[in-house]
């Protein structure tokens, strides 16, 4: 009997978790299906987080720039950006994730951070920052969530 293909992963949820001196962090253990679970984290390019994908969504988003009205110098220049920013990360046996210092110092993650869920990824807030981009967004999730009915 064939197997159904299995459904991408989905993230949702709000976590506050701390990050520790060696910049490691635990994910939500709902998030995880085996230790060793494999995500790729790259900063996001204009406000401040760090976007964590699965493999599958890491690889849809080269597809979407592909897919883009980009002419085909900027699809480069995009795929390249966006592949070299990205840092392939792995769970240990806590569900901890070690993150890049580089990626840590762009988002200004220590102390108390966030885990967001957003569907097919999550992201990585200090918790400060979260709290800033949630009090500015929830307006704009008022009115989109009145336009579609919700």
């Amino acid at each position: 009997m064939p197997q159904e293909p299995t459904a991408p992963p989905l993230y949702s949820g709000t976590y506050e978790r701390a990050i520790d001196s060696k910049n490691r962090a635990a994910v939500p253990s709902a998030w995880i299906k085996s230790e060793g679970a494999e995500f790729f984290v790259i900063p996001h390019p204009q406000e401040g987080y760090l976007m964590v994908m699965p493999q599958e969504e890491f690889h849809s988003t080269e597809q979407r720039i592909q897919n883009s009205s980009a002419t085909a110098q900027e699809k480069r220049q995009a795929i390249r950006q966006f592949f070299s920013a990205a840092h392939k990360v792995a769970t240990d046996k806590q569900g901890r994730i070690l993150i890049p210092d580089s990626h840590a110092i762009a988002a200004v993650l220590s102390g108390e951070i966030v885990f967001v869920g957003a569907g097919r990824r999550f992201e990585l807030w200090s918790k400060d920052r979260h709290a800033a981009a949630a009090a500015v967004n929830d307006e704009i999730y008022k009115r989109v969530a009145v336009d579609i009915g919700l």
